[in-house]
């Protein structure tokens, strides 16, 4: 990645026209080819850019240009339209170039993966003497994130002994995630192995209408604090 911190003047032309007058900018130009001109401010956003596959030309002003003070000129070319991002160059104050190497990417915390690894380790959490079958157990539709077994039938529902349970894990429970683990009951109950089975829906956010539908068809919902399931803050002290 090369880095510059210029005074510069911006143009762009294409699907539209945009100008940037003379000022302080960083460029920042990618190994992938990209070529953004950022402000000191409006956070992470450009000002303007070219995205690849693009081409960089650098040229000598004109004799105006070179009156008006600009040293060189940066054309940027979209390869596959005719967009141009013209950057004439009035002073450099600092350029310099390091290689980046591989990035290994977006690492997210508290992902749905998360949330179902660390409930089946605190699988008490559904309820005292519940046991784990298995995660990701298998439907002709698609995985349930969690099967449960009920401690001996502990749970009645209808006069009937409830024998497992089937929690779907989100981070943000909506509608869709009712609607996703409903079919995935239907299905379950299906088996007598299995049946009857109550379902769960688990989440760290639970919309209002979610919750509401869920309650309506008997699914009962289940907030995790992902905090407290990894051991990073405990609930018992704080003051609210």
């Amino acid at each position: 990645m090369r880095v510059l911190v210029a005074t510069c003047a911006v143009d762009y032309s294409g699907r539209l026209s945009a100008h940037l007058p003379l000022a302080t900018r960083v460029i920042m130009v990618k190994a992938d080819g990209s070529v953004l001109v950022h402000s000191d401010g409006g956070s992470y956003k450009p000002l303007n850019w070219m995205s690849p596959p693009c081409t960089v030309r650098v040229t000598p002003p004109s004799v105006e240009q070179a009156a008006d003070g600009v040293r060189e000129v940066w054309t940027v070319s979209a390869a596959k339209s005719e967009d141009q991002l013209v950057i004439a160059l009035h002073e450099v104050l600092h350029d310099v170039s390091h290689d980046l190497g591989v990035d290994p990417g977006l690492v997210k915390d508290g992902v749905e993966a998360h949330l179902q690894k660390l409930l089946a380790e605190q699988v008490q959490l559904l309820g005292a003497g519940h046991t784990l079958v298995r995660r990701e157990f298998p439907t002709a539709i698609g995985p349930v994130d969690l099967m449960v077994r009920t401690p001996g039938g502990a749970s009645v529902e209808a006069g009937v002994p409830v024998r497992h349970v089937a929690v779907e894990i989100k981070r943000r429970a909506t509608i869709d995630a009712v609607e996703q683990l409903t079919r995935y009951l239907e299905l379950l109950n299906r088996d007598p192995l299995l049946a009857p089975v109550r379902g769960v829906l688990a989440a760290q956010s639970i919309a209002p209408q979610a919750r509401t539908l869920a309650v309506d068809r008997g699914i009962a919902c289940l907030v995790l604090d992902y905090d407290a399931m990894r051991g990073v803050d405990d609930p018992d002290s704080r003051l609210f």
